[in-house]
């Protein structure tokens, strides 16, 4: 289910909770996203993508995440301070990313592909993944990755089912490993995920790990610690316009010829 909003201030999700927002990045009018929020190092990251597509879908994503954070904070998107946590594999300084100086009742994760993005905010650790389904031939590489319960799940399926099924276990995966902050420097073969049928077995034990309704040609999950305590998850779509900056203006300056 969708559902879309204007930008608002937002109430932190309680216990139990969790928020997903959605933003097509073909939404996003050409030209005049407001990059003036990015701090330097998305800004250096944006400029390493060789495609455009890559730079905008960056662009759009870090700017949605700003603007929602900024909005849970009642602070201007340029004013929220992106970090690190440690990461639990080496004690490196690119765990879960978080907000510096912020409540710590808020946890977030962005995920973005094709086109597009993904944000989950909860109260406690969360993890989010959005893949392109791929097709026949590119599951055999990304399914030997997988926990051996899982492989055999996906070659018991006729070979037209694997791909939405290997993304669907795909971004449970990522999604899992994202909210424990070790992202894939943790061996996917871990950790079982699995199909979702009810027969089990059953997800990793202290998590709540959902698929997310998104476009067709795409799967998503989402992963939190802890039981939710409420019905989901409802994806709210996040309009294109709100990620430009004195949105009338730019649209008239991007009309006007020099």
């Amino acid at each position: 289910m969708e559902q879309t909003l204007p930008w608002v201030v937002r109430e932190l999700p309680p216990p139990g909770s969790l928020d997903l927002w959605l933003l097509r990045v073909s939404d996003v009018p050409l030209g005049i996203l407001d990059e003036q929020v990015l701090d330097a190092t998305e800004r250096q990251r944006a400029a390493t993508l060789m495609h455009a597509a890559d730079r905008t879908r960056f662009t759009a994503a870090h700017v949605a995440l700003r603007r929602l954070l900024g909005s849970y904070l009642s602070l201007r998107p340029e004013e929220v301070h992106l970090g690190r946590d440690t990461c639990p594999c080496c004690g490196g300084p690119h765990g879960r990313p978080t907000v510096l100086d912020a409540d710590d009742r808020l946890f977030f994760s962005l995920s973005h592909r094709g086109d597009l993005a993904v944000v989950g905010t909860a109260a406690a650790p969360i993890g989010v993944d959005v893949e392109l389904v791929p097709d026949e031939d590119g599951t055999a590489d990304l399914a030997a990755m997988l926990h051996v319960d899982e492989q055999a799940e996906l070659a018991a399926l006729s070979p037209p089912a694997r791909p939405r099924a290997l993304a669907r276990l795909w971004t449970r995966k990522e999604a899992y490993l994202k909210g424990l902050g070790t992202g894939l420097g943790r061996d996917p073969s871990l950790d079982y995920v699995g199909s979702g049928r009810p027969e089990g077995p059953y997800p990793p034990s202290g998590w709540t790990l959902l698929d997310v309704p998104v476009d067709r040609g795409y799967a998503a999950a989402v992963a939190v610690r802890g039981e939710l305590t409420v019905e989901g998850p409802l994806v709210r779509r996040l309009a294109g316009l709100d990620l430009v900056r004195h949105t009338c203006d730019a649209l008239q300056k991007a009309r006007t010829p020099p």
